[in-house]
């Protein structure tokens, strides 16, 4: 398919900023994949919607606190960035921007949202990234002078709209309330997720829902639009993932009972139509491009937010609902007040 049929235009004003307070009382848009209708509705209404001997398969990654802001020292340039993935015991790679004058050497002052600074230093330069040293255990010293991740447009529409939110909130609400420190943290959030409270979840399991985890390492590539001019051209990016045999056997059972499997965001989805055939568990790297025309083979449904136009996310979504109703869809979702993308509104999609 063309990359231009995942385009469509949005008001800046729907880019959400702030997450929804408390988290599931974000609106959920409720559509069937058998059906036309369009029913308006609250995440705080999910149990509604599930059925005993449903299946909810959640990704239980943490999101690390890896953005960064600070200035060089030697003549105080600001300087700003992304910590992408660790490097032996002392290091990450990191995205810079401000970084052309960056030499190897070089001492970077990070300032931490509540006052705390330390020194890190510039190793080298590898491709697009720079590889920096830390003075001590990288995980202590993210947690004191480490951002919350949160994706471009949200830091652009909030400079835009002059608005400020304390750091202490982003970390709190970009981050699922079931995510474990796993060994490998990720650096943006499974943002379905994000909607989900410890009542709520309660909830479903009084009503006969199951829970079930995997793990996705959600990185960079998450972002990235689709440049070229064919979707089935784009480097689709690899991430890690795992599924252990507790959750697996679930996902089975509950297909041979012929129960529905909902995945919590798009993340959960890449992990389950990922497995091979018979699928088994484990650890893996997963470059799978989901785009209409995919057959789903494990999962019935998708609790998901509403995504950036020209997105690998956007298709997948597309794979499940078809592109045309997905387009109108999110017409509808415009016109009625959705908030859009990482702290916005969501939808279930069911069979």
């Amino acid at each position: 398919m063309r990359t231009d049929e995942l385009d469509y235009s949005l008001d800046p004003a729907c880019v959400a900023t702030v997450p929804a307070e408390p988290r599931d009382s974000a609106r959920m848009m409720v559509v069937r994949r058998s059906n036309a209708e369009i029913v308006h509705a609250r995440v705080s209404d999910l149990p509604q919607w599930m059925v005993a001997g449903d299946l909810l398969v959640a990704n239980h990654t943490k999101v690390a606190p890896v953005r960064f802001e600070g200035v060089r020292l030697g003549d105080t340039r600001d300087i700003e960035g992304l910590f992408v993935a660790p490097v032996g015991d002392r290091a990450w790679t990191a995205l810079i921007k401000g970084a052309k004058r960056l030499r190897p050497g070089d001492q970077i002052e990070l300032h931490g949202a509540s006052g705390d600074r330390v020194v890190v230093t510039a190793r080298e330069r590898r491709d697009e990234s720079w590889v920096i040293d830390f003075p001590d255990a990288p995980t202590q010293i993210l947690l004191r002078v480490g951002r919350a991740p949160l994706p471009p447009y949200i830091l652009g529409a909030r400079r835009d709209r002059h608005e400020s939110v304390e750091e202490a909130i982003d970390r709190d609400r970009y981050q699922t309330v079931y995510a474990q420190a796993l060994s490998r943290p990720s650096v943006a959030a499974p943002t379905a997720g994000l909607h989900l409270t410890p009542e709520l979840l309660q909830l479903l399991h009084q009503h006969g829902v199951a829970w079930s985890s995997v793990e996705l390492q959600v990185g960079l590539g998450t972002f990235k639009p689709v440049e070229t001019a064919w979707l089935d051209e784009h480097p689709m990016h690899a991430e890690w993932c795992r599924i252990d045999q507790a959750s697996l056997d679930a996902v089975l059972a509950t297909r041979a009972r012929g129960d529905r499997v909902i995945a919590v965001g798009t993340t959960s989805v890449r992990v389950l139509e990922s497995l091979p055939v018979p699928p088994s568990a484990g650890e893996f790297d997963t470059r799978l491009l989901i785009a209409p025309g995919h057959r789903f083979k494990l999962v019935d449904g998708l609790l998901t937010n509403f995504h950036l136009p020209r997105s690998t996310l956007l298709a997948l979504v597309g794979a499940m609902v078809g592109l045309d109703r997905l387009k109108s869809i999110y017409a509808v979702a415009q016109r009625d007040g959705y908030r859009f993308y990482s702290y916005g509104d969501c939808m279930l999609i069911l069979p």
